[in-house]
This record gives structure tokens, C-alpha cells and sequence, in this order.
């Protein structure tokens, strides 16, 4: 069995087809083919299945890619240690990010972390903890910072808290309700939510209930952080969001706060990442650029 082997089966459930994982290799889709084949052979059992939509893993393949995505990833980034420490700057960094993130902290480290590393490719996901656990745990991702999930991840991941986050009522400029100072003066809006790793309806729900409040109407549940700009810009819908997007630069001139009186608390701010693989230089120094701007 070789790492090549193993690297080509990542490739292969990545893009989902021999065909795009052999253009993103820039190898003959022949050879990829043969070396599956020799894979399948050694282990004695059918990794993929030919279907015509693409290749899809069989039982024993899945299994199988859990440790392989594991070896593959661990490889890549034992070869981007070893360079970043001989002054080779190049690899990749891979980290997930909630909206939080996202607005209040990586505009500050991004323009450090291009002049320390300026060749080093900086992958970045947005998702929620339970979108990416699987990742993280295979090292796929190296950090996950973001809004703590509802339970604490399991055994053989760790998570620091940063800090205790606070959320914001988000409308358009010259929304009719941007002048309401209370949650009751909202109560007949309609609402955009985000957050995919709790109902998050129940959440809005409760936080209504919890000031003797009818339960709001969610007309839109968005899952990235562009999708709830344009929901907001372009309707009457009300979203609440990190009290950060109130600074954030790009959506001053579509976007702004109703400033209810009312104290909406948001989930901690963290950092989820496995102890077992130390970051490479590259990644540990962005996951310290971004802790640098934890909003005091």
C-alpha cells in the first residue's frame, strides 16, 4: 500500500468522479483507475462503486476512507512542517470559520498572515462545528474557531473559549422598524435565521417566550453569511446576528443595527482543534493572528 494510493482515493470521494480527481491530480484518468484497482486488490474488497452519477463508496470503503483521509492529510502536512521550518514557506492551511469569525476577526489577520506566509494557501470553510467534525477529526481542517456547539465535542478533539459573544437585531437601511428600541415593537416582523447546529427556530422561540413574546415568524433559514446579506438587503426581513456585523465595513452602506434595549445573548466564541496533531508553523500562526483580535 502507498501514500500515493491512499491520496488518490481522498481525491477520488473529494471531487466525486475519476474524472475530476484525475484533472485536479494532473494525472491520466488510466493511471488513477490502475491504481485504485491495485489498492482494491491488495486490500481484497471493493472500495468504490461505478455508478453513472460517479463513484460512491462501498461499506468497506467508507471505513477505509476515514483512516486513509487521515494518513493522506497528516502526510500532507508533515511535507508543509518541514518546509515552513526550513524557510520554504508553501503548503496549505485549512480552517473553518462561523459568521463571527468571519467578520470580527479575520479582516484584522489576514493582510499579517499574507506578509509572514505569502506563498502558503489559506482554504477557508464557513460552517458551524457539527458541518465540519468529521473533517476536523480525519485533519482535513486544522481549527475550527467559532460559535461553541451545544455540547462539548467528543473524546479526541479540544475546545478553548475564547470569549462570551452577544447578538444584534440586523435589518436593511431605511428598514420601517430600524428606529424600534424592543424586541415587542419586532414581534410582527418576519425573520431570516442561521445556524445549522441546533434548531434554531426554537432558539429565536425562546429567546421571544423569555420576555412573555409571541414566537416570530421565520420566513428564511440561511446557511452562510452571504446569504443573509442579500436576504436582509433586498426584504423586510430581520435577522439576529453577531454584534460584530454592526462594524463589519463591507455591509455599512446596506445594512444596520436596531438597537433594542433588550440584552440577546450568542453562543461562546471558540476554538475546537485535535491535541494528537500539532499545527504547522504556518497554521499555528494564523490561529494566533486571529486569537489577537478577541473583541474586549
Amino acid at each position: 500500500m502507498k501514500l500515493d494510493q491512499l491520496q488518490h482515493l481522498v481525491a477520488i470521494v473529494e471531487h466525486g468522479s475519476l474524472r475530476a480527481a484525475a484533472r485536479r491530480l494532473e494525472l491520466p484518468q488510466p493511471a488513477l483507475t490502475r491504481s485504485i484497482h491495485a489498492l482494491e486488490k491488495e486490500l481484497g474488497e471493493a472500495l468504490f462503486l461505478r455508478e453513472a452519477t460517479g463513484m460512491v463508496l462501498t461499506a468497506a470503503g467508507r471505513r477505509f476512507h476515514v483512516r486513509a483521509s487521515a494518513i493522506a492529510n497528516e502526510a500532507r502536512r508533515a511535507r508543509d512542517e518541514i518546509a515552513q521550518h526550513a524557510g520554504d514557506d508553501r503548503g496549505t492551511v485549512v480552517v473553518a470559520l462561523s459568521i463571527m469569525p468571519h467578520l470580527g476577526m479575520l479582516p484584522y489577520a489576514l493582510t499579517a498572515f499574507r506578509q509572514r506566509y505569502p506563498q502558503v494557501r489559506l482554504q477557508l470553510i464557513e460552517g458551524l462545528f457539527p458541518d465540519v467534525e468529521s473533517c476536523l477529526r480525519q485533519g482535513a481542517i486544522d481549527f475550527y474557531l467559532g460559535a461553541a456547539p451545544q455540547a462539548a465535542p467528543a473524546k479526541g478533539l479540544a475546545m478553548q473559549r475564547l470569549f462570551e459573544n452577544r447578538r444584534a437585531v440586523v435589518c436593511r437601511k431605511g428598514h420601517p422598524l430600524a428606529h424600534a428600541r424592543s424586541l415587542k415593537a419586532l414581534a410582527n416582523a418576519d425573520w431570516a435565521i442561521t445556524g445549522v447546529d441546533y434548531n434554531a427556530e426554537d432558539d429565536i422561540a425562546r429567546l421571544f417566550q423569555s420576555h412573555q413574546l409571541p414566537t416570530p415568524r421565520v420566513l428564511v433559514r440561511a446557511r452562510s453569511a452571504m446569504s443573509v446579506m442579500v436576504s436582509l438587503a433586498y426584504t423586510d426581513l430581520l435577522a439576529m446576528l453577531p454584534v460584530q456585523w454592526d462594524e463589519f465595513p463591507m455591509t455599512r452602506d446596506a445594512l444596520q443595527t436596531i438597537r433594542v434595549r433588550e440584552v440577546l445573548p450568542a453562543p461562546a466564541i471558540v476554538v475546537i482543534r485535535r491535541p494528537d496533531l500539532p499545527l504547522t508553523p504556518a497554521a499555528e500562526h494564523f490561529c494566533d493572528l486571529m486569537k489577537r483580535h478577541v473583541p474586549t
